[in-house]
């Protein structure tokens, strides 16, 4: 284990997808690009901002092409879109996103349970994806959900993550997202998960994606920083359902992994008001308080 922790971390910002990808209520494209733009001045170095899936499963993100046209681009911000097959990457590609996501999961039942075929067959379908971004020159990142645990068939194997993460590898991703899509992770075991991943990959590629819905995803997150991981994922406001209802995702808030990190000494090069202000914008429009305990502790403080 490592003494030191990083200097530095990079910060992905999943909400603008991720976050939003599962209201009921439709977000206009506008709101989205208002969204991203504050998030972009906040100076994020990765935003997820669209998802180029068929409109019929994720209604949420149909307005991608235009979210995508409409945003002002920062210099020096990777703007990454998810796409499942040719035509998703297709539209990136045309969108002009920076990097394209796919992804496979670590539990086989949750394979053929979300997408009806194996983990073996998920990550082939992806190599024409993968051949397709590497052409174009746009930054590749393969996602592996239920990585720490399946909501079908609890405990996933190590064996099941490094395999994966060796698919993965292998399709030339330039960075691995290892998801505990349940929020079931607790430190010691987050540790065993990210020492398999980064026997098969390399440890300064591979990112954190820890969902709260046990409330044990900051306590993954530092427990990650121990090894040595230094790239997480976030989403402002906590974006992405409520911990408690069925299907949550549970995403850990921006502002409380910023807070954290910050007060550990560690660089993310993200100004934590502008996170808080993006988080009270989209908690507004959505008509609900936001998830975020530090955000919140930081907004009443203003209120004086």
């Amino acid at each position: 284990m490592h003494s030191q922790l990083p200097k530095q971390v990079k910060l992905v910002e999943v909400g603008p997808r991720d976050g939003l990808q599962n209201e009921k209520e439709a977000v206009s494209a506008a709101v989205k690009i208002e969204l991203v733009d504050r998030l972009s001045r906040a100076g994020f170095a990765n935003i997820e901002a669209a998802s180029f899936v068929s409109p019929k499963w994720v209604p949420q993100m149909a307005t991608s092409t235009e979210v995508m046209a409409g945003i002002a681009r920062r210099a020096g911000t990777l703007y990454s879109a998810l796409t499942p097959n040719m035509q998703g990457f297709e539209a990136a590609l045309a969108a002009k996103a920076d990097e394209v996501v796919i992804f496979g999961s670590a539990s086989e039942a949750f394979s053929q349970r979300n997408i009806n075929c194996s983990i073996a067959e998920s990550i082939a379908r992806f190599e024409p994806v993968a051949k397709a971004a590497k052409d174009h020159g746009l930054r590749l990142r393969g996602s592996i959900s239920c990585a720490f645990g399946c909501p079908y068939q609890g405990e996933v194997p190590l064996a099941s993550v490094a395999d994966v993460v060796a698919r993965m590898r292998d399709l030339g991703c330039d960075e691995i997202d290892i998801a505990d899509t349940i929020g079931v992770s607790t430190p010691r075991k987050t540790q065993a998960v990210m020492d398999t991943a980064a026997r098969a990959f390399a440890l300064e590629r591979i990112s954190g994606h820890f969902h709260d819905t046990y409330g044990q995803a900051l306590a993954n997150i530092y427990a990650s920083l121990e090894l040595g991981v230094a790239i997480f994922h976030s989403s402002v406001s906590g974006l992405g359902g409520c911990p408690y209802a069925k299907g949550a995702t549970g995403n850990v808030a921006t502002e409380d992994v910023v807070y954290m990190l910050n007060g550990l000494g560690i660089d993310t090069g993200i100004d934590l008001d502008l996170v808080v202000d993006a988080g009270q914008f989209i908690s507004q429009q959505l008509g609900r308080k936001g998830a975020s305990r530090a955000g919140n502790a930081l907004l009443a403080k203003r209120v004086v």
